[in-house]
């Protein structure tokens, strides 16, 4: 295969892939009415996807904001700047890291559970025989596990949020022994809602994204347990980079909103 060959089929396949979760979106956006016997599993994916990954997203923001904290200070004490750690700390994790860090390892290991799950249920024909039985597996399936993670993800991310804060304030106030109250002081003065909204706006996109894209992969999983693998590692790939890219975009469109 040439590279020019190449390219054109990875840009019909990106196309493919594109469209086929555009196409489940909106199957997904007409079935979001759920029946009061599906409720329960909306409750059950929350426990999945919320309780589950609590500790990997509120470790890796503690570290997160404990990181951000000691390089801002270091570098902010040459200007004599180092009393406003906190609002750079802040600012930066609700508005950026927090949600996309949090979407990133939850979302990853979320989104390739469900890949997983639902992929060995096409594989053995289980989706067939709901389909035969006149069962809409896109009501049954797909949309308590969006609607769970879109209650979820922005509550992760608020605890993640928090937490990262605290991260940031216990190495300026141990390391670089600034005073814990004037760290909150100034993070109050500076940070304003819409900082904390834009967060949070985020946070409930990156949830749906990682949903959808996670029962793309598992709804278009061929070739057995080897395609099983396959989509799975693809999942992992495909939401860090779909959040990344939406970030982007999110950012501008927010910027454009509320600034």
């Amino acid at each position: 295969m040439t590279s020019s060959s190449y390219v054109t089929a990875q840009i019909r396949n990106a196309a493919v892939w594109s469209g086929g979760v555009g196409l489940l979106t909106v199957r997904v956006a007409k079935n979001l009415a759920l029946p009061p016997a599906y409720v329960w599993l909306v409750s059950r994916e929350i426990d999945i996807i919320g309780i589950r990954s609590l500790v990997v997203a509120l470790t890796a923001a503690l570290f997160t904001g404990m990181v951000l904290a000691l390089q801002s200070a270091v570098n902010m004490a040459r200007f004599g700047a180092e009393n406003y750690v906190g609002p750079v700390v802040a600012l930066s994790i609700l508005r950026e890291l927090g949600p996309v860090l949090t979407a990133i390892l939850v979302g990853g290991k979320v989104a390739s559970g469900i890949t997983a799950e639902l992929g060995s249920m096409k594989v053995t024909e289980q989706i067939d025989a709901l389909r035969s039985l006149g069962v809409n597996y896109i009501k049954k399936l797909i949309v308590p596990r969006l609607l769970a993670a879109v209650i979820v993800f922005p509550l992760i991310t608020v605890l993640a949020d928090g937490m990262g804060l605290f991260g940031g304030m216990l190495i300026v106030v141990i390391e670089r022994n600034v005073d814990a109250y004037l760290y909150w002081n100034t993070i109050s003065y500076w940070v304003v809602l819409k900082d904390f909204l834009t967060g949070i706006g985020k946070s409930v996109v990156f949830g749906a994204l990682v949903t959808l894209i996670g029962c793309y992969n598992g709804l278009a999983t061929e070739g057995g347990t080897e395609g099983l693998g396959r989509s799975t590692t693809a999942t992992v790939v495909q939401v860090a980079m779909g959040v990344i890219v939406s970030d982007f975009f999110l950012t501008k469109l927010f910027l454009f909103l509320f600034w």
